[in-house]
């Protein structure tokens, strides 16, 4: 590849707004895809500015790295939008379900402190 359309990871960083070490993360956790350039620093696609942004929409949405690894071939536009592709709507579903029932359990962890003030 003759480097058109390569950046480096200072580049990435100043068009997505998120630090060098936090791509590095997302590297880390098989979310954004760099290739080494001959002189070992990281060098990533056009794409990749995208790709950020819809981490960070995901990330905005309360899914977790894991989840996002699972739903991000699927997504298309920063936003993102989703193809539907197979699986997709279960593991939404899965985490809407959890976050649901994480929601409860607060609500129930507040009702109880609220129960104590109400007593002082």
């Amino acid at each position: 590849m003759d480097g058109a359309g390569q950046m480096l990871i200072g580049e990435l960083s100043r068009r997505t707004g998120v630090s060098p070490r936090l791509l590095r993360y997302y590297e880390q956790q098989g979310l954004l895809v760099a290739r080494r350039g001959p002189n070992g620093y990281r060098e990533y696609d056009d794409d990749s500015v995208v790709t950020v942004r819809q981490v960070r929409a995901l990330l905005n949405a309360g899914l977790s790295t894991e989840v996002i690894r699972q739903v991000l071939p699927c997504a298309r536009g920063e936003q993102p939008g989703f193809d539907w592709c197979a699986d997709l709507r279960a593991i939404m579903d899965r985490e809407l379900a959890a976050m649901d029932e994480r929601i409860d359990d607060l609500q129930r962890t507040r009702g109880t402190l609220a129960g104590y003030l109400a007593q002082s």
